[in-house]
């Protein structure tokens, strides 16, 4: 679906340099300074979409402090205005393109990795687009802490199915996994646009948390 173009959008995400970061590629190494409590860990969520998810997790979670990247301008407002109404003071947004995050942040910068109903790249010529594909997760593991957590959430059964694989020939240790995660009644799930969309119409929801060995 083509997304209607939002001519306000720079300004918006400028007059709101407190929350979307302006020059993020000037803050690898130095993201823990953008937060009120520095100490606390440092989550990335790749691919914010609307913010429905990071707005909820920064509400749920105020030790933990969180990074939303999302690189369409379009929807970043979106999560923008949601982080706003939370009035959540531990999310920073980044409008970039994530496709190599050591660009981004240093090594060992980051406790928590979220992958959210990331593009399942269906057909086998785009494997390597796929979040989960082994040169991803080289990337992850360099800018996360040793032994830091990937939690994968996504609505595709073959790309759950394909993700699992890939974390295990990497060897990477599996945590935790749900092939319908709503039947669980997970009371801490913060739901995300998407996943809402999918549920209602009855499609499982698929979870895993995995981690690399330190």
């Amino acid at each position: 679906m083509r997304l209607r173009n939002k001519p306000w959008a720079d300004d918006y995400l400028r007059e709101n340099n407190h929350i979307v970061v302006q020059e993020p590629f000037s803050m690898k190494g130095k993201w823990k300074e953008l937060f009120n409590d520095p100490d606390h860990p440092l989550h990335l969520e790749i691919g914010s979409g609307k913010g429905q998810f990071i707005a909820g997790m920064g509400a749920q979670h105020d030790d933990v402090n969180f990074i939303g990247v999302e690189l369409v301008k379009n929807v970043i407002v979106g999560a923008l205005k949601k982080v706003l109404e939370a009035g959540v003071e531990n999310v920073r947004l980044v409008n970039q393109d994530a496709n190599d995050l050591r660009e981004l942040f240093q090594s060992n910068e980051i406790d928590h990795i979220y992958l959210n109903f990331s593009d399942p790249w269906p057909k086998n010529r785009h494997e390597k687009r796929r979040l989960t594909f082994h040169t991803f997760l080289s990337q992850y593991e360099d800018v996360l802490v040793p032994g830091g957590e990937i939690t994968l959430k996504t609505d595709n059964k073959g790309l759950f199915e394909y993700s699992l694989v890939s974390f295990s020939e990497y060897g990477m240790i599996l945590e935790d996994v749900s092939v319908d995660l709503h039947a669980e009644e997970d009371p801490l799930n913060i739901s995300t646009e998407y996943e809402q969309k999918f549920s209602a119409k009855g499609q499982p929801i698929y979870r895993c948390r995995v981690r690399f060995q330190s």
